[in-house]
């Protein structure tokens, strides 16, 4: 901390060095351009910063110790000198065999965790033979129908051994209790099932659109999984509050602090008025972030989020535990800067993003193939994206000593004009009534999308440089045998293995379990163990699906 005459003896070496240094520099060479912004805020980025910049900066207040409040500096004391973070790979595609195959890949060449990849009409809570899956059968991820499927894709994986995400909303519901189900048949106690559901409806209905049910019954469900995890699934993070979606729609990073932290508010109350003990259920929350390509940004960005989260547990919902104050976080590289053009540059890209994510302390990784913009990735995108994590914890020194950043007087004033943002924007969110409401009146979706256009129109006119894109060109073009494709095939081969499993089941045992899962939902049951039993008659992820529309109704997006 400086006193007020170690600040007055700093602006005043600073206005002699500009005056005696920079000013002659600048006569004779000027700078490269007139204005320089933070990549996704507009903000202007001074040339240079000193201490006078964070002097209203407290220590123990604002940045603390890696472990203790407010965590800024990382929810752990050891960070990753004492565990790297999870490096998991995002997979799934076609069939399952192909899924369990490729996390097979995954796990023998160094993966220490699984990311779960389903296909549209997974997530939409269509069967493969439903006329809305028509097309789209294990197209962008892997289709699950059944227990089945569920079984087939961890076959030889032991769940006490592994951990996995699964990027599923609506019907998280439906997938969990697949999970807990192959659990169980693997003899593995529920304490030790370790993994995440993504679970996260509001950022559906602001950013992604893959929603099933109206947001009253899909909160109640959600409530429900906590309660239901807190019980049987302690070890089991019951959702992902996602920012990535957000991000990827074309948000600032300020707004993906603020939109998804706003959501994380929402859940937390929705929780509270159930009747659970937010110190109950809030340790098993978890976060997902994207990482883009200004790496000083995006770690002010993480540093901001966790020290903001720590605040909100403690002051707004008066948690006790510090557990339930760490916001602990996956990162995706960005999915939407990977380009078609010049696709090895998307290998650089990833590279930058992934090391921002580990400078800004994230609990687990993923990281894009460079073809993604292309296909699905085909196994050597995948090893080189997992070998970019691998060489960036073994040889780049990045993770040796925690929040390397910390100090720095341009990343600490940056975390803290992206925290002064983002809280003007949850207040904002408050005084609309909260996050659903904000959502329902369209307010966010407006937000991001305003700076989705502004972004585009940037690029179009050349203001925003993409390399290879608007600048940079060449007429390289990508080999298509060099890239994966779903057999088209796959479709009809996946019908055709449902047809086969429904003829084993059964039925009687099928309907008795729908059936009690409509009273569980028309009831105030909690749905979760209605589920479980659902699936292991083996009830389809449609038929489930369809039995709580029938009580819950569907959502148009209207």
């Amino acid at each position: 901390m400086y006193d007020e005459e170690d600040l007055r003896a700093i602006r005043e070496g600073h206005e002699e060095w500009e005056e005696e240094t920079l000013g002659p520099t600048l006569d004779r060479f000027g700078e490269r351009k007139k204005q320089f912004t933070t990549d996704t805020e507009g903000h202007e980025v001074d040339r240079l910063y000193t201490p006078d910049d964070v002097a209203e900066q407290e220590y123990d207040e604002d940045l603390g110790f890696p472990g203790e409040k407010p965590f800024t500096r990382g929810p752990y004391p050891t960070m990753y000198r004492g565990r790297l973070w999870t490096m998991r790979q995002y997979a799934g595609f076609g069939t399952a065999e192909e899924t369990n195959e490729r996390f097979r890949y995954l796990i023998d060449n160094g993966s220490s965790g699984l990311s779960m990849a389903f296909d549209l009409p997974t997530q939409m809570g269509y069967d493969s033979d439903d006329a809305m899956a028509a097309g789209e059968v294990g197209k962008s991820g892997v289709a699950i129908d059944s227990l089945d499927d569920m079984e087939t894709v961890f076959d030889g994986i032991p769940l006490d051994e592994v951990s996995t995400s699964m990027t599923i909303n609506a019907p998280a519901s439906v997938l969990l209790a697949m999970y807990v189900a192959v659990g169980d048949k693997q003899g593995v106690d529920r304490s030790e099932l370790r993994g995440t559901i993504q679970n996260d409806i509001l950022k559906e209905y602001a950013a992604r659109n893959t929603f099933i049910f109206p947001p009253e019954p899909s909160m109640r469900i959600i409530t429900d999984i906590f309660e239901f995890c807190a019980d049987e699934v302690p070890s089991f993070n019951t959702i992902s509050i996602s920012g990535y979606h957000i991000r990827e729609a074309g948000s600032t990073a300020a707004q993906e602090i603020a939109f998804t932290l706003a959501d994380g508010i929402e859940y937390v109350e929705r929780a509270i008025e159930a009747g659970q003990d937010v110190d109950e259920f809030a340790p098993q929350l978890s976060f997902f972030f994207a990482s883009y390509n200004n790496i000083l940004e995006e770690v002010a960005k993480f540093r901001a989020a966790r020290r903001m989260w720590a605040r909100i547990m403690e002051e707004r919902f008066g948690a006790e535990d510090p557990n339930s104050m760490k916001l602990k976080f996956h990162t995706q590289t960005a999915g939407s800067t990977l380009t078609a053009q010049q696709i090895e540059n998307n290998v650089v890209r990833v590279a930058y993003q992934a090391l921002a994510a580990v400078l800004g302390g994230t609990q687990s990784l993923h990281t894009n193939g460079k073809d993604e913009a292309l296909s699905l990735p085909t196994e050597e995108s995948v090893r080189t994206a997992l070998r970019t994590q691998q060489i960036l914890a073994h040889e780049s020194g990045a993770a040796d000593t925690i929040d390397p950043l910390a100090g720095s007087y341009y990343v600490e004033s940056l975390t803290d004009d992206l925290e002064a943002e983002a809280t003007q924007l949850i207040e904002d969110i408050d005084e609309r009534g909260g996050m659903r409401q904000s959502i329902e009146d369209q307010w966010v979706q407006r937000q991001i999308q305003d700076v989705a256009f502004e972004r585009q129109e940037e690029i179009e006119e050349g203001e925003r440089v993409i390399v290879g894109v608007n600048e940079f060109q060449s007429d390289d073009e990508v080999d298509e045998d060099d890239l994966a494709e779903v057999d088209e095939e796959d479709e009809q081969r996946q019908i055709e293995r449902l047809d086969a499993m429904r003829d084993d089941r059964d039925e009687e045992d099928v309907e008795e379990s729908l059936d009690a899962l409509r009273d569980a939902c028309a009831s105030d049951a909690n749905v979760m163990p209605y589920i479980v039993d659902a699936v292991k008659a083996y009830a389809t992820t449609g038929e489930i699906c369809d039995a709580m529309r029938d009580v819950f109704g569907k959502h148009t997006g209207a």
